[in-house]
């Protein structure tokens, strides 16, 4: 799968699951389970806003790329 097949979102952590996984929130209400992406590295706490990349046919799994917006909380 290429980059430009995933869908891009940003999403806030409202829960730390443990072994790199968060629950996250986007802002239409849809939450999701959300695991570090390839070479990020770092820990996220609830409030945090996160960017991620969904595979188009299951939305209920997400990958973090990073923190979204500037100086993201940490």
């Amino acid at each position: 799968m290429f980059a430009r097949d995933h869908l891009q979102a940003q999403g806030t952590v409202r829960e730390v699951l443990g072994d790199s996984a968060y629950r996250v929130e986007l802002a239409n209400g849809h939450r999701c389970i959300a695991h570090l992406g390839y070479g990020e590295t770092g820990t996220f706490v609830p409030g945090d806003t996160v960017q991620l990349a969904f595979h188009p046919y299951d939305l209920s799994k997400a990958r973090i790329t990073g923190r979204a917006g500037a100086g993201g909380g940490g």
